[in-house]
């Protein structure tokens, strides 16, 4: 089904690059390869008198910034005005309502049109389970002094909620700055991946031949880079399939390598609990994919993942030993000169978490052949004021890349 799309009343302010219309286009065209709602095809109008007799149109006043969540959410209400406090910002109707909502999004009148109905981003779904967290979709006035504190918003709301302690914690502030000069020069997110990927190899080869200080420095800057180029992607809507492939699969296979390759390293090397470094290196495998394959299990059970389910995981998704947990593991036994000892720690961390991810699996078998389909607490609707209020101040976003540098 095509849908019929018209920017109204365009804002010259560009937000991370992007003008209103450049950002509309991107965001409509990622909506429609994920074939949201029942379209496949948008077709872009330049006037209103281009609109045919029938069919279904979204209406954008381009004065406001959106996020996709927001646009998806106005497409699921039929019929529907979005409105900011009294403001018109957005319309998805049919054709033959078009020139009765321009004129009520223009202020032309103030008579709702017969058949239409108002929404505001309250009625929206907060909860996101691509970035685990839990927003009121984003929906704001564009003005040249508000610049900043919208990139920062949109940055902001690029940015999964939980996640590790080093890249919810350390990370967002110096990464922005990043994924601005990247945008402001034209450096794709895929661009960003790809020198990610050489590091990856790099330190590999630095761990091996025992430099475990230059390779943690190319490690560290790894991930640091990985979180630029998801941000860079959101933020200035180029997340593409194969990209978002190219990342996640980077990100899902080297870790173990990393580990072992500097287990390999280790002259002498006695092994630790009664286990060589052949075991240990097996023990890493064996742990670690065991707990990918626990992550996707968990997906079956409900709408949750295995980090949203509870408060708790969330919680334990900062120190779940993944790749910079583990990393800083590795980083203390350097600095006290017992690179051996990291491999050791790694070796039973990895071990743990993943125990304490199979135990929290067969647990959530058990609520789910009991009650039903699993939920996630960030989506109940008094998160941020319930029991879970002070964990959802910290999961709910990352809000500290909203204050201005």
């Amino acid at each position: 089904m095509t849908i019929y799309a018209l920017v109204s009343e365009l804002s010259a302010v560009r937000i991370w690059g992007l003008d209103a219309g450049q950002r509309l286009r991107r965001q409509l065209n990622e909506l429609s390869k994920e074939h949201t709602g029942d379209f496949t095809e948008i077709c872009w109008l330049d006037d209103a008198g281009e609109a045919p007799e029938t069919g279904r149109i979204l209406i954008f006043n381009g004065q406001f910034l959106f996020e996709n969540r927001t646009i998806k959410g106005v497409m699921d209400a039929s019929d529907s005005i979005l409105l900011y406090q009294d403001q018109a910002a957005a319309a998805f109707v049919d054709v033959k309502y078009l020139a009765r909502v321009l004129d009520y999004m223009r202020a032309r009148t103030r008579t709702l049109p017969d058949g239409t109905h108002t929404i505001g981003t309250r009625d929206l779904e907060a909860f996101d389970p691509n970035l685990r967290r839990a927003t009121e979709p984003l929906l704001e006035p564009v003005s040249s002094a508000r610049k900043d504190e919208l990139e920062n918003k949109l940055y902001g709301n690029a940015y999964r909620g939980i996640t590790d302690l080093v890249t919810k914690f350390v990370w967002p502030r110096p990464a922005k700055q990043i994924v601005h000069l990247c945008a402001n020069l034209g450096i794709t997110p895929n661009m960003v991946t790809s020198f990610g990927l050489m590091l990856v190899i790099a330190a590999c080869f630095l761990f091996y031949y025992q430099y475990y200080a230059w390779g943690l420095l190319a490690g560290w800057i790894m991930t640091f880079l990985d979180t630029v180029d998801g941000k860079l992607a959101r933020v200035t809507i180029r997340s593409s399939k194969f990209g978002h492939l190219y990342d996640h699969l980077i990100d899902l296979f080297h870790p173990p390598f990393w580990y072992i390759i500097w287990g390999q390293s280790l002259v002498g090397f006695q092994g630790a609990m009664g286990m060589d470094l052949y075991q240990m290196g097996w023990a890493i495998v064996i742990a670690y994919s065991s707990g990918r394959v626990v992550e996707f299990l968990f997906q079956l059970l409900g709408s949750a993942d295995i980090f949203t389910w509870r408060p708790f995981d969330a919680w334990f998704r900062l120190i779940t030993a993944r790749r910079n947990p583990c990393l800083i593991l590795l980083t203390a036994s350097v600095l006290v000169g017992r690179p051996d000892w990291g491999f050791i720690a790694v070796t039973f961390w990895t071990i743990f978490t993943t125990l304490v991810l199979n135990l929290r699996l067969v647990y959530a078998l058990v609520i789910r052949l009991r009650h039903g389909p699993l939920t996630s607490w960030l989506s109940a609707d008094d998160v941020a004021t319930g029991s879970n209020a002070r964990s959802y101040a910290v999961f709910g976003a990352t809000t500290v890349v909203y204050e201005k540098r």
